[in-house]
C-alpha cells in the first residue's frame, strides 16, 4: 500500500469516526420508539385442569372444540396469561405510539394441536375471538377447523376483549373469576387487547428458539416456523387496527387473514395480509375497493353470507358440548327475517384455499391469484349488485353452488336483530330446475366444469372439490 493510500485510508477512517456517533444517534432516534414499544413480557400458566363439559360447578372450559375429523386426533388445552399492557395511539394508517403503560390484565387462550406431532405442518393460526354475540366465539375455527385439522395446523383462540372476558367471569366465577382485561376497571375500552394478542403469540416457542426456563410449553414440543393471525367480523376490524397501528412497533405475526370486516389496511409494511369477504361484507365496502398489491390480497365470494349454515351448525354443536350433551342432528337457528335465512354457498371452501395460499406467500413469496370483484349495478354508496335473472350476484369467486344454481343464495337480508348478516336461501321451483337441468348428466357436467375451473384458478382445494362433487351426486337434481 502506498503512502497516499495510507493517508486516504486514515482520512476516511477519521471521517468515519466523526460521523459514527451522529449515525448512532440517528439510528437510535429512528428505532427508539419501536424498541420502547416492545410488548411487555407476560406469565403463562397451564394447562389449566378442567372438569368434564356439563360440570354442574362449571369448572369446565368454555368454547370447546366440537369439530370431528375421522381418523385425526387433536388435543385441546386452556392456559391463563397475565402481565401488563401498553396503550397506543391509533391514528388511521399510521404506526402508533405508546400513550401509557403498566396496565394489568389476566385472560385465557385455548390451544388445539395435533396429537401426533409428526402431522404438524409448521404453521400456527392465532384467532382473535369474536365477541359480537356478547361472548367469545372462535368463528374462523368453525369455518376452517376441519381443514386445519386435516392439514396439521396448530391453533390458538385468544380472549382479548372485555365483553368476552366478562362473559367468562359471569359464566363461571370458580374458573374465570379473576380474569380481567380492564386493569381493575381503570380501562373502559379494549385498548389492552392489542398487547394481549401480541403476548399470546410471543408466549409460543418458535422454530430455532429455546423454551424459557420455567415457562410452560404451550404447544408441547411443536415449534412453528410461521404464525398467522386471523379474525372474523368485529375481530377483523380489530386486526385491521392492529396491522395498521401496532404490528410495525413489534412484529409478532408473519401474516394476517382478515375475514369479513376491516377498513383500509396498510400495505406498505413487509407483512402479507389476505382479506376474504362474503357478499354481505361488501355492501358497505364495494364503493371504495382497496386494490391488490405486493403485500395485500382481497377476495370476494359471490352468494355467501356473513353468517351461514356452517356457522350455525358449529355454534349448535359447540353449545351442546358446553352443556355436556351430544348433538347428532344439529340445526340452524330460525330467526324471523324478511327472507329465508342463511346462504348455502360454502364460504369455508374459499377460506381454506386462502389459508394455503397465505402460507405459500409467506414462506416462498408466491403471491395468491387475483380474484374478480362482484359486479355492481350502482357503484356509488349505497351500492347495489348486478344480478342474474334469478337474483344471484354476478362476478366474484363463483363456486359451483352459485354458478350452477339450484336456489337464490345471497348475502342480503333485512329484519330485526342480526338479520342483515344472515343472507338468504330460496330454493328454485321444480319446474325451473327441470328447465335448467333436464338430465342428471347435464347437471353433473355443469358442476364438474365449475369445480375443475375453481381448482385450476386456485380458489378451491382438491379435498373441497371432492366434497362438492359428492354433494351434487347425492342430490336429486336431474332425476326427474
Amino acid at each position: 500500500m502506498t503512502t497516499t493510500d495510507n493517508s486516504n485510508s486514515m482520512q476516511s477512517f477519521m471521517a468515519g469516526r466523526a460521523i459514527f456517533p451522529a449515525m448512532v444517534m440517528m439510528i437510535s432516534l429512528l428505532l427508539g420508539n419501536a424498541a420502547f414499544a416492545q410488548v411487555p413480557p407476560a406469565q403463562v400458566t397451564g394447562p389449566v385442569l378442567a372438569a368434564a363439559h356439563g360440570d354442574p360447578g362449571r369448572n369446565s372450559q368454555l368454547n370447546p372444540n366440537a369439530i370431528i375429523v375421522e381418523g385425526i386426533n387433536y388435543i385441546e388445552e386452556e392456559y391463563f396469561i397475565e402481565g401488563t399492557a401498553n396503550r397506543y395511539t391509533t391514528t388511521e394508517l399510521q404506526t402508533g405510539e405508546i400513550t401509557d403503560s403498566g396496565h394489568a390484565y389476566k385472560t385465557r387462550f385455548i390451544v388445539r394441536r395435533p396429537a401426533d406431532a409428526s402431522r404438524f405442518n409448521g404453521t400456527l393460526i392465532v384467532e382473535w375471538n369474536n365477541v359480537t354475540a356478547s361472548r367469545d366465539l372462535d368463528i374462523d375455527w368453525w369455518q376452517s377447523g376441519a381443514h386445519l385439522m386435516r392439514e396439521g395446523y396448530a391453533f390458538i383462540a385468544v380472549s382479548a376483549q372485555r365483553v368476552g372476558v366478562n362473559h367468562l367471569r359471569e359464566w363461571s366465577a370458580i374458573r374465570y373469576g379473576d380474569l380481567d382485561v380492564t386493569h381493575a376497571g381503570m380501562i373502559t375500552d379494549d385498548a389492552l387487547s392489542y398487547d394481549i394478542f401480541s403476548a399470546v403469540a410471543k408466549a409460543v416457542t418458535r422454530e430455532g428458539e429455546t423454551l424459557e426456563a420455567g415457562a410452560p410449553d404451550v404447544l408441547s414440543g411443536l415449534r412453528p416456523s410461521m404464525i398467522i393471525a386471523t379474525g372474523h367480523s368485529q375481530s377483523a376490524s380489530r386486526l385491521g387496527i392492529y396491522i395498521n397501528n401496532i404490528h410495525g412497533l413489534d412484529p409478532v405475526y408473519d401474516g394476517f387473514m382478515v375475514h369479513g370486516g376491516g377498513g383500509r389496511i396498510r400495505d406498505d409494511q413487509p407483512v402479507k395480509v389476505f382479506r376474504v369477504m362474503a357478499e354481505t361484507d361488501m355492501v358497505t365496502r364495494a364503493a371504495t375497493p382497496q386494490p391488490d398489491s405486493n403485500h395485500f390480497r382481497h377476495w370476494e365470494v359471490a352468494g355467501t353470507s356473513h353468517v351461514d349454515v356452517p356457522f350455525e351448525l358449529e355454534f349448535a354443536m359447540m353449545s351442546a358440548l358446553e352443556e355436556g350433551r351430544q348433538l347428532t342432528d344439529p340445526q340452524p337457528r330460525s330467526p324471523v327475517c324478511d327472507r329465508p335465512t342463511y346462504s348455502h354457498v360454502p364460504f369455508r371452501h374459499v377460506m381454506n384455499a386462502a389459508f394455503e395460499h397465505l402460507r405459500l406467500w409467506i414462506s416462498e413469496d408466491i403471491p395468491p391469484p387475483r380474484a374478480p370483484a362482484m359486479l355492481l349495478a350502482q357503484a356509488t354508496a349505497p351500492v347495489s349488485f348486478a344480478r342474474d335473472p334469478y337474483g344471484n350476484v354476478l362476478g366474484g369467486i363463483r363456486l359451483a353452488e352459485h354458478a350452477v344454481p339450484t336456489a337464490t343464495n345471497t348475502g342480503i337480508n333485512s329484519g330485526e336483530s342480526f338479520c342483515r348478516l344472515y343472507g338468504s336461501h330460496e330454493p328454485f321451483a321444480t319446474d325451473l330446475l327441470k328447465m335448467l337441468y333436464p338430465t342428471r348428466q347435464s347437471y353433473m357436467d355443469a358442476v364438474r366444469q365449475v369445480v375443475e375451473q375453481n381448482v385450476a384458478d386456485g380458489f378451491l382445494l382438491p379435498a373441497d372439490a371432492q366434497e362438492t362433487m359428492l354433494k351434487a351426486e347425492n342430490s336429486a337434481i336431474g332425476q326427474w
